[in-house]
């Protein structure tokens, strides 16, 4: 088994000085961070970190009908960035205080995809961004019967206009392949899903 440790730890960086620069709907703050270097001795930096908050992000899959389900929605990070700024994505929310990743799958399956979900299975948790952003994604997927899933879901009192979609699980693939999705977590989980799918059904029970 392959294994690796980094050269230090947390205990070889600390947080000099830190001022709160934005406090908006999200938070910026300014740090000075001293740390150590490879070659020995310590630099003194300063950085701006995106704090956001922890997050999951959940794949609904329908085993018996070979289909997944994801949402469209409007991202204002996109807005320069593609074609649209509404983009095909997995089920997610942010973790509030005293939740489980399960916890928020469960609940952002119902506000967001008006979906009832089971045997959640874990896929990975990663940094998307670890260079200026502090968020944990804690990628799950998650058992979904399909019928009847669909129309637009979001609370309103959050900006949300979610507009749900079932879709073959091959055309998921495709859409991955092609580039039309295009957003890290929906690519790592159906990536996940085409390499993992036979052992996921045989955990499901459904070969």
């Amino acid at each position: 088994m392959a294994h690796w440790q980094p050269r230090f730890t947390a205990a070889d960086a600390a947080i000099i000085k830190q001022q709160r620069t934005c406090d908006g709907f999200f938070k910026i703050s300014r740090l000075t961070i001293r740390h150590s270097l490879f070659e020995g001795g310590e630099v003194e930096i300063v950085r701006e970190q995106f704090q956001r908050g922890d997050a999951v992000c959940v794949l609904l899959f329908d085993p018996d009908n070979e289909r997944i389900v994801l949402v469209e929605q409007f991202r204002v990070g996109a807005l320069s960035k593609a074609d649209s700024p509404w983009l095909l994505e997995l089920v997610a929310g942010i973790v509030e205080e005293g939740e489980t990743p399960e916890d928020v799958a469960l609940r952002e399956a119902v506000e967001e995809a008006g979906a009832a979900i089971y045997d959640i299975v874990p896929i990975t948790r990663y940094l998307p961004s670890a260079g200026g952003s502090d968020e944990y994604v804690d990628l799950l997927c998650a058992r979904v019967d399909s019928s009847g899933v669909g129309g637009v879901h979001g609370l309103q009192d959050e900006g949300e206009d979610i507009l749900v979609h079932v879709l073959p699980f091959a055309e998921v693939c495709e859409l991955v392949a092609n580039g039309t999705i295009d957003n890290a977590a929906t690519i790592i989980a159906v990536q996940w899903l085409q390499l993992n799918r036979e052992q996921l059904l045989h955990r499901w029970g459904c070969v």
